[in-house]
């Protein structure tokens, strides 16, 4: 942990903050790291370095979208959390609200487990995204959709998610490898971009992630 060596100060996204280069969350566990991120600290406020190449989230605003629907108060429902990388740092700034962190992987959520264990407002859910009914009893009226899994369909799970618990703002990370191999990615990106329109949601931006991450968009997306 060190002292930044820039004046840290608020970006235009609630509750993230930067030292000029770097973007940054308020650690709710401080001298805690969740990968490894640098620690950084201003007037005995710590500061956990949010990094690109390590989240979709970061990377999106990086590349400088627009479209941020987490506040203090937010209840994020995040499909495919994996380890808590991104889903720690949502959880830094919804520090009123809850994140409902959805993970198929039974190795990667032996690992989300030990990040919820330290931050009271996490809640790991051991389950498939695609059957929102079963993990429906442990979320409470979620008011952001967050969904970043690696599989087929992404557009329908999302959705799927969106009525099930009649979510009306979302962010949608696209993975065009997971979809098709065999396609350009931008294909990909136009294809799922018109599969959440004929699904009655409003697609408000999308963002390619190069070069944070290669073959990946990001889609805001709001329900009228």
């Amino acid at each position: 942990m060190s002292a930044s060596r820039n004046a840290i100060a608020a970006t235009q996204y609630p509750g993230v903050f930067t030292d000029g280069e770097l973007l940054l969350t308020k650690n709710m566990v401080p001298h805690h790291r969740v990968y490894g991120e640098r620690l950084y600290t201003q007037d005995d406020v710590e500061y956990r370095e949010w990094v690109p190449s390590r989240s979709k989230l970061a990377a999106y605003m990086r590349k400088g979208g627009m479209k941020f629907p987490f506040r203090e108060d937010s209840r994020v429902l995040y499909l495919g959390a994996a380890s808590g990388t991104t889903s720690s740092h949502i959880a830094d700034i919804a520090t009123a609200g809850t994140v409902y962190c959805v993970e198929i992987s039974q190795r990667s959520f032996r690992d989300l487990v030990g990040v919820c264990e330290r931050r009271t407002n996490m809640v790991p859910i051991l389950a498939d995204a695609t059957r929102p009914d079963d993990y429906a009893f442990a979320v409470e009226s979620p008011n952001v959709l967050y969904q970043d899994i690696a599989q087929k369909g992404q557009a329908n799970i999302f959705v799927k998610n969106l009525k099930a618990f009649q979510i009306k703002v979302g962010l949608l990370v696209i993975k065009a490898r997971s979809e098709d191999v065999t396609r350009e990615p931008v294909d990909i990106f136009r294809e799922v971009e018109s599969q959440l329109r004929r699904a009655g949601c409003e697609v408000e931006e999308m963002v390619d992630l190069e070069p944070f991450e290669k073959d990946h968009a990001m889609a805001a997306v709001r329900v009228p």
